[in-house]
């Protein structure tokens, strides 16, 4: 049998073999869930669903925009949008410093990205988290995009949608970062007024901020299974109760139970789901 070793990369397992033959790619994923391993490339070609389980794995914009839009079509918005450190802060590093280092790792602009396309041949704007830019932290950039992306999907009379994926607030623009949350929430009165649905799906994680806004604001709350969801996280509240919590609390199925989202949706099944919302709104 030949020697194998393992190598982590980001959040995926590299491993590479002598045996070529055996692993052409040479790039394997471990479950979180079932703890089995597939390739990158069963992954992929499975909606990045675990093939063995279905757990659902992260993924950002880019993956999401080509799960939904037909033929992987879209054009982008509002690319021309950068954080600036007003405030000069400094935590482990400069938030300068964090910034830059997040673009060049990640090559987004920022936690944010927007995009317009057709789903079953029906418009519809779409504003995606990214959770590999700085933890999907809502900063005045996310706050801007969606602002803009909602007077565009009023001005071409489009439905919007927002896929949520957020460690929450972005605590290195302070004020400014909170201050989204009142600014995205107003916005969406707008959206309301001109008649035009507004979708949330809801993914793991969602917290903080996000979910006190925008995330739970819209006209159909929907999650993937198995995702976090909640404002302030399980251990912090359990240690601030000093009380076990619930099995499955703050879990997508945990609150579709309690009345806080309409449904839960196997990312397979995402864009006809979506598909059917819009022609059931417009």
């Amino acid at each position: 049998m030949s020697s194998t070793w393992f190598k982590r990369i980001a959040q995926n397992i590299r491993t590479t073999t002598k045996d070529k033959k055996n692993v052409p790619d040479g790039l394997w994923i471990k479950c979180p869930n079932c703890k089995k391993t597939a390739t990158i490339n069963e992954i992929k070609s499975n909606y990045w669903l675990c093939p063995s389980c279905d757990f659902h794995n992260r993924i950002d914009a880019k993956e999401y925009f080509e799960i939904l839009f037909d033929e992987q079509k879209f054009e982008l918005l509002f690319e021309n949008i950068f954080s600036k450190d007003l405030l000069g802060f400094v935590d482990v590093k400069p938030y300068k410093d964090r910034l830059v280092e997040a673009q060049e790792k990640t090559g987004l602009k920022d936690a944010m990205t927007v995009g317009v396309g057709q789903i079953d041949g029906k418009g519809i704007v779409i504003a995606a988290m990214n959770f590999n830019f700085i933890g999907g932290s809502m900063g005045s950039v996310v706050g801007e995009k969606i602002s803009r992306s909602i007077d565009y999907a009023i001005e071409h009379k489009l439905p919007f949608m927002i896929i949520s994926k957020s460690g929450g607030a972005r605590m290195m623009e302070s004020a400014f970062s909170l201050m989204q949350m009142a600014k995205t929430s107003a916005k969406l009165t707008l959206l309301s007024k001109a008649k035009l649905p507004y979708i949330s799906l809801l993914t793991d994680p969602t917290t903080g901020g996000v979910t006190a806004s925008y995330a739970m604001l819209g006209d159909v709350n929907i999650a993937e299974p198995g995702a976090l969801i909640g404002f302030a996280g399980p251990r912090v509240i359990k240690e601030t109760i000093k009380k076990d919590l619930p099995e499955g609390f703050q879990r997508s199925e945990f609150l579709l139970e309690h009345g806080f989202l309409d449904f839960i949706v196997d990312r397979k099944e995402l864009k006809q789901k979506i598909s059917d919302l819009i022609s059931y709104f417009m």
